[in-house]
């Protein structure tokens, strides 16, 4: 997975989505969802509030393993995954939606990381890490804001440009995006052995319970906003998780885990995908 081929397509999939992003979608529309109160509040509780509590209970129930228990606890620290938005395409739901929430929880990671990462640090003594605001903020700006910022400066300056390539870059972005997944399962699964037994059981329980809780506080009466929460408390922030765990020299303990993660993640977004795509149907 450290592969500089397989790097460099992660970081162009991730621009291009980003880019897209912002020349389809208007500024109002990314903040659609502070315009929902009450549902800005359930998707912030099931997101930073109840599936790192998951979190916490799978590592006071299973012995696992130091390197785990530290991946899991980063990826419990980072919401606001920059593929969020295409996977819950992928299950149905409504673009601008998606995107608004996870333009919303990149941005309140900026607070959320640092702090939750302190409080892990308090419940499991093993699990020492340190990130600020302003090394979080700097993560998510480059990867996230600011291609999303470039998109919505073409929108703005350049329409007829932004028009024009709307479309072939979401092309792109589509097929890079299949791509990476196919090679992220190719290579990941042998990963994944390094992590079997109780360590991948405590995974799988992690992404259902995620996808569970994210389904249930969905809006009932519109089932796309089901499956764009339940996405987005599956879709952690693996690259930031993985910069905190660079920042603190752990990345090699941590990285079977997140990469575990990752490929379970996938597999079973994409059976709740086809099961909710069948269920709107």
């Amino acid at each position: 997975m450290n592969h500089p081929f397989f790097l460099l397509l992660v970081k162009v999939t991730i621009f291009s989505l980003m880019l897209s992003l912002g020349i389809s979608l208007s500024f109002e529309k990314m903040l659609s969802l502070w315009r929902k109160p009450a549902l800005l509040f359930r998707s912030l509780l099931a997101v930073v509030v109840l599936v790192p509590l998951v979190v916490v209970l799978l590592l006071k129930l299973f012995n696992l393993p130091l390197g785990v228990m530290m991946g899991l606890a980063l990826l419990a620290v980072s919401p606001g995954a920059p593929l969020a938005t295409k996977r819950s395409q992928m299950a149905g739901a409504i673009f601008h939606q998606s995107a608004s929430l996870q333009l919303t929880l990149a941005l309140l990671a900026v607070f959320i990381t640092p702090l939750s990462l302190a409080i892990f640090g308090l419940i499991f003594p093993g699990i020492e890490g340190r990130v600020t605001m302003l090394d979080v903020a700097e993560q998510v700006t480059v990867v996230q804001f600011l291609p999303v910022a470039l998109g919505l400066l073409l929108q703005k300056f350049t329409p007829k440009f932004a028009m024009a390539i709307a479309k072939p870059l979401t092309i792109m972005a589509n097929g890079l995006f299949l791509i990476m997944i196919v090679l992220a399962g190719v290579v990941g699964l042998p990963i994944i052995l390094r992590v079997w037994g109780w360590p991948l059981v405590a995974i799988a329980i992690l992404v259902i319970a995620s996808l569970g809780i994210g389904h249930a506080l969905g809006e009932y009466h519109d089932e796309h906003q089901n499956s764009v929460l339940a996405i987005a408390c599956i879709a952690r922030n693996v690259g930031l998780a993985l910069f905190i765990a660079v920042l603190n020299e752990v990345e090699q303990q941590v990285l079977p885990t997140l990469i575990a993660y990752l490929v379970v993640g996938a597999l079973l977004g994409i059976l709740y995908s086809i099961w909710i795509k069948r269920k709107l149907a």
